[in-house]
């Protein structure tokens, strides 16, 4: 069987499924990888708090350096920590270009991203953690158009289930998005109860 073997053991340890092929990793052994997993242990509150950290850091497939510059800033803001954390990742550049179905994963879109195929509002940007502002426009630059991943995209293959988010302007034939406000975290498809993750960083 060709196994993802370490984001789908990744995928396991996290309960939360990082890819669209590890779904199915995910439902057929919903527990831990390893020979305890099955185990039910006793778990204190750090390791509570720190595996939902860990959900939310790999979620967006960001560094522990970059979650914890980003916490410290949602901490300065306004309003709820944990939803302005979850908020700011949110509009991080590689994670609208995977939300707008321009990439099939989190990992892709920062692939894409880092390879300079993608634009924001018409400019070259290859930097994943680029955070956007309401009303800029992500697209993909016109020499990029004719490679697989955004001839996939065009033709709606990336995109999952759902709907688009409604913080987001789509035009996939386009291989455009817009961002068109601040996303609120209850719209944000993200597993993770944000809240833990304030207490791991405020011990």
């Amino acid at each position: 069987m060709n196994h993802p073997r370490p984001k789908a053991r990744l995928s396991r340890a996290l309960g939360v499924a990082l890819t669209a092929k590890c779904v199915k990793y995910v439902e057929r052994r919903p527990f831990p990888p390893g020979v305890h997993g099955r185990q039910r242990r006793k778990t204190s509150d750090y390791q509570v708090r720190l595996l939902e950290k860990q959900r939310l850091r790999h979620q967006y497939n960001v560094s522990e350096t970059q979650l914890r510059r980003t916490f410290d800033e949602a901490a300065r803001g306004t309003g709820k920590t944990g939803e302005r954390l979850v908020t700011l990742l949110e509009r991080r550049l590689d994670a609208v270009v995977h939300r707008a179905g321009l990439a099939r994963s989190i990992y892709q879109a920062r692939q894409l991203v880092s390879h300079g195929h993608i634009t924001v509002d018409g400019r070259k940007v290859d930097r994943p953690s680029y955070r956007l502002r309401p009303g800029q426009v992500v697209g993909v630059r016109e020499r990029s158009r004719e490679r697989l991943p955004f001839q996939l995209a065009a033709a709606g293959a990336q995109r999952g289930d759902g709907p688009t988010q409604p913080y987001l302007s789509v035009d996939l034939t386009g291989l455009r998005a817009t961002l068109l406000r601040e996303p609120a975290r209850a719209e944000v498809p993200v597993l993770c109860d944000e809240q833990l993750v304030v207490e791991y960083y405020s011990r």
